[in-house]
């Protein structure tokens, strides 16, 4: 009977083991989520998703030895979750703000924007002299985007939320919003997705207080050798030129 319980402890133990060994080769194999959204940076092509940021992000995980992940374009407002909540996540691009220091691994800068509110240019009625003329119209939002969390900051509440800015963009076109907040980049490009000639929009107002660095940055719970890989992977390509170019386009 000893002999058996010995036997039992024996192999009790071993079996912890192997199950501990075994999931911690999970976790350190875990795949890399990289999440975006529909912009002017990346969309969905071909059954893949492309655009100037995507092509460096690709490039940039290619250069850190990353090979195990996974591209995925999701509205702002899940892939900004997925990036806050879960280990193992890249999102690009994102504004970098004071409140959102704390929250992500800073990998590089892809991009400087400053958002403009435009208006349909045939819309004499809509004056903007000032932030808070913006408070007598509505305003085109995406969904917890950085935009969005400005405008609440700052007292106004005539606000339609959408969940990506190409829905956004055609609320303004429709009527269903006087302004919307965006920049130049962005608009431009949504236009042409939407067969729409750009100078029917006007922008009225820039928003230089959100003149902000768009990132690429990693979820907390990231792996620290995984980091710093793709952190020193990016100054490499920030310094020969790839970024610059890329995002020239």
């Amino acid at each position: 009977m000893r002999r058996t319980h010995h036997w039992l402890k024996q192999h009790w133990k071993l079996l912890c083991s192997t199950v501990l060994v075994l999931g911690c080769m999970s976790v350190q194999a875990q795949t890399l989520q990289v999440v975006t959204e529909d912009s002017s940076y990346s969309a969905f092509k071909d059954g893949k998703v492309v655009g100037p940021a995507s092509d460096v992000v690709e490039q940039l995980l290619a250069a850190a030895g990353v090979t195990d992940y996974r591209v995925a374009l999701y509205p702002w407002a899940r892939a900004y979750d997925m990036a806050r909540l879960e280990p193992n996540v890249m999102i690009y691009p994102i504004l970098r703000s004071a409140e959102r220091e704390a929250l992500f691994k800073w990998v590089g800068e892809l991009d400087e924007v400053t958002p403009l509110f435009y208006r349909l240019r045939e819309r004499h009625d809509i004056v903007i002299n000032q932030l808070s003329d913006v408070g007598n119209y509505t305003v085109g939002v995406v969904r917890d985007d950085s935009r969005q969390k400005y405008l609440e900051a700052k007292g106004f509440n005539k606000m339609v939320v959408s969940a990506n800015n190409l829905d956004n963009l055609r609320k303004l076109l429709n009527g269903q919003v006087a302004l919307v907040p965006m920049p130049e980049r962005e608009a431009r490009v949504q236009c042409e997705e939407l067969h729409v000639a750009f100078d029917q929009l006007e922008s009225v107002y820039a928003l230089d207080e959100l003149s902000r660095g768009l990132y690429v940055a990693l979820s907390l719970k990231t792996p620290a050798e995984t980091v710093q890989r793709v952190i020193t992977a990016f100054a490499r390509l920030k310094d020969d030129g790839t970024v610059a170019r890329a995002m020239a386009r």
